[in-house]
């Protein structure tokens, strides 16, 4: 009997149920499990394994692109996005869920953060759909889904994690631009969705506006969009890293916020700072006690273990895949996504890319699957933020949530077994 296998699962299980903060629960799960192998110095080896998983250059990105998004987040980008999508679909029934998913693609491209577009976006368009008759638990599932579409397109902190994970086998500039048409068509998936119940439930059109306002306020969405431009024109002409890209992104989104739109002050600048310590160091920690977890379960020949029970199931590609997917979707419900990439990245991509699976490809599929955790209880970030918004209950929203959810999961099985989706673009470019 596997007695280490058993102890980690075990109590990473009853940490959770304890409510134990999701990086403390690795990391004392982690420890519980080296002390049962036995004749290891338990603690040494998770302090190192937490120092050196963070020890990478790459990982500096992360805070940059965080601060950018905070940036963006106070400087009253979502609102000048949400003029230009009501001007690009405003004017059709049900409009304003349109202009709901499409300014969070865009806003959370930019801030590459779910929880931040489901903020700022979610905060200016909840009580405006509510205030045109759309229902209000409706309302947030439009927010929450469309949220996570800003995790597919890039610049995104969670595809710097993968490519750390698969320990430099895809390069962050490759995985981005992977997640391009993913992204897109998990956007219009949402759209379908929002189209259909819109028009079932009569919901009113948008703000049409005249060209010479719509002119205008195209012309005012174009400064934060050339983000996006910046950040990967820059990456792609080999003009800097995307740790370099991600230091850019902050010099722009200050100068956009500060002295352009003139929404920060420079006494916001202190607690601006402050919140991107914070959220760094949860992300910091979450990253080292992944990476102590991931060498217990290499140490343990877990991820082997895993790729012959699989194969011992079937040699089928498709049910394989499928697989994979269930399992990824049921992390995704109790794990941050952070942790889940570091964790399960090393178990499965060994197995997918011995069915022929590129890593790329691979990347974008398991983003995706977590991006549907991040919407679900029990610990779905985005599905707390959005109730929360909305004043609304998860119970009431659960349902709404629902026909959501099965348009995410054909888009994941589209991209599951239709790899030209992700690889396209990248190869274009020559990854």
């Amino acid at each position: 009997m596997d007695w280490p296998l058993i102890v980690l699962l075990a109590s990473f299980l009853l940490f959770l149920i304890l409510n134990v903060p999701i990086s403390f629960a690795i990391g004392l799960s982690t420890l519980l499990t080296i002390l049962t192998i036995g004749g290891l110095p338990a603690l040494q080896i998770v302090a190192h394994k937490i120092a050196t998983g963070i020890d990478s250059f790459a990982l500096l990105a992360i805070p940059f692109f965080i601060l950018a998004g905070l940036f963006m987040g106070r400087g009253g980008i979502a609102r000048r996005l949400i003029d230009f999508a009501n001007v690009l679909v405003g004017r059709f029934p049900g409009g304003l869920s349109y202009v709901n998913i499409i300014t969070c693609m865009l806003f959370g491209a930019i801030s590459g953060s779910a929880v931040a577009a489901v903020s700022s976006v979610g905060g200016f368009m909840i009580p405006l759909m509510n205030k045109e008759g759309y229902d209000r638990d409706f309302n947030a599932a439009v927010s929450i889904t469309a949220a996570t579409t800003g995790l597919l397109i890039p610049p995104s902190n969670v595809m710097i994690v993968y490519s750390l994970a698969t320990g430099g086998a895809v390069s962050i500039a490759a995985i981005f631009l992977a997640g391009f048409l993913p992204g897109i068509l998990m956007g219009l998936g949402l759209m379908v969705v929002s189209g259909v119940i819109s028009i079932r439930r009569n919901y009113g059109k948008g703000v049409k506006f005249e060209f010479r306002d719509a002119f205008f306020k195209f012309f005012a969405a174009l400064p934060p969009l050339f983000l996006v431009i910046l950040v990967l024109g820059g990456i792609l002409l080999g003009f800097f890293t995307a740790t370099e890209a991600s230091a850019i992104a902050v010099v722009y989104a200050f100068f956009l916020s500060v002295f352009v739109y003139r929404e920060v002050k420079f006494k916001h600048i202190p607690t601006i700072l402050l919140q991107c310590g914070i959220t760094t160091a949860v992300v910091m920690l979450l990253i080292g006690t992944s990476m102590a977890m991931s060498w217990v379960l290499a140490y343990e020949n877990i991820p082997q273990n895993i790729s012959t029970a699989l194969l011992g199931i079937t040699d089928n590609p498709i049910i394989i895949l499928l697989i994979i997917n269930m399992i990824l979707l049921f992390v995704g419900t109790f794990m941050d996504m952070t942790p889940a990439v570091l964790i399960f990245t090393p178990i499965f991509l060994p197995i997918v890319t011995g069915l022929g699976m590129h890593p790329i490809h691979f990347g974008i599929v398991m983003i995706m699957n977590l991006c549907i955790g991040i919407c679900t209880p029990p610990v779905g970030s985005c599905l707390f933020v959005g109730c929360g918004i909305a004043n609304t209950t998860i119970t009431k929203v659960i349902r709404p949530l629902m026909p959501f959810f099965i348009s995410m999961i054909i888009v994941l099985l589209i991209t599951t077994y239709v790899p030209w989706l992700s690889l396209v673009i990248p190869k274009l470019f020559g990854f």
